[in-house]
């Protein structure tokens, strides 16, 4: 083979080598993207597009236990807001005086110490807690997805 041929050849395979990595190169990035939309549409939150009402439960009081020696009597006020399903916002108004027994019964356990501590956070999750526990026991579906603090007084 003459030093020509060599060369032409040598050449050849230097630009098939150099199109099949610049191709690959560009495949990969494509598939790359896409996999980074799929990742970014798999980490989206499910966006509800369900209407909801709001409910609201107000002046649930609650007398907080004292610590020993602690003589003055400490409360708890909560107005609570349960977001229900647009159309079940009417089990859970008949509902109000179940869930008013729940939510004194959770927070009555606790004393000033604890309550002042809590964060609405916390709270807030300690109620829904008592709420599903209690709906669970009963076997029946709670008529709401949601309860929320309106608004807290710890004295």
């Amino acid at each position: 083979m003459s030093s020509g041929k060599i060369v032409a050849i040598v050449g050849a395979v230097a630009i098939l080598a150099a199109g099949i990595g610049v191709g690959g190169t560009w495949w990969l990035m494509k598939t790359g993207e896409h996999a980074d939309a799929s990742a970014d549409v798999a980490d989206a939150p499910v966006r509800d597009k369900r209407t909801y009402k709001y409910v609201s439960l107000e002046k649930v009081i609650v007398m907080l236990r004292n610590v020993a020696g602690d003589p003055a009597p400490h409360y708890l006020a909560v107005d609570l807001v349960f977001k229900a399903p647009e159309g079940q916002e009417r089990g859970t108004r008949e509902q109000l005086p179940f869930l008013r027994s729940v939510a004194v019964k959770a927070l009555s356990m606790l004393s000033l110490d604890e309550a002042s501590r809590m964060t609405v956070d916390e709270l807030t999750a300690t109620i829904n807690l008592a709420y599903e526990e209690r709906y669970r026991a009963d076997g029946q579906e709670r008529p709401f997805v949601d309860v929320m603090i309106g608004k807290l007084l710890v004295e």
